[in-house]
C-alpha cells in the first residue's frame, strides 16, 4: 500500500482508524475507540472510527480531521503538507504537535525527508 500523508505530517496509512477502516475490522475499531479514549481524551464509539484519509475527498474521516486547522489552511494555501509550508512557528502546527508528539516526531521526519528540516525547536 502506498504511503498516504496527511496534511498535518502524520501518516495516514499507518493510522489504526484508516487501517481499521481499509480492513473492515470492528475488533480495530473497538481497540482503537479505547485507544483513544485513554490518550488523547476522545469520546468515540467504535462506529465513530472510519477514515479514508485525509486527502480523501467525498470519503469518510474522523470526526478531528474532519474539522482540522491544519488540514483547512493547507488546502486554501494550496500545500500537499504543511512539512512544505514555509512559516517556521505555525501557532496551528505548534498546538497540534503539544497535543500528539506522534504528529510532531512525523513531520520533522517528513521535513528531513524532504530536505527542508528546520532549525531545532527549543
Amino acid at each position: 500500500m502506498p504511503r498516504m500523508i496527511a496534511r498535518c505530517g502524520l501518516i495516514c496509512s499507518n493510522c489504526p482508524t484508516f487501517l481499521a477502516t481499509k480492513n473492515n475490522d470492528d475488533v480495530a475499531r473497538q481497540k482503537t475507540a479505547i485507544l483513544y479514549a485513554e490518550k488523547y481524551g476522545f469520546d468515540l464509539k467504535p462506529e465513530d472510527i472510519n477514515c479514508d484519509g485525509c486527502l480523501t475527498v467525498g470519503g469518510r474521516q474522523i470526526r478531528f480531521c474532519q474539522t482540522c486547522d491544519i488540514k483547512q489552511c493547507c488546502s486554501s494555501s494550496g500545500l500537499e503538507n504543511c512539512a512544505l509550508c514555509d512559516e517556521q512557528q505555525c501557532e496551528k502546527l505548534i498546538k497540534f504537535h503539544q497535543f500528539s508528539q506522534e504528529a510532531r516526531d512525523s513531520y520533522y521526519a517528513l521535513k528531513k525527508e524532504i530536505g527542508l528540516y528546520p532549525r531545532e525547536i527549543k
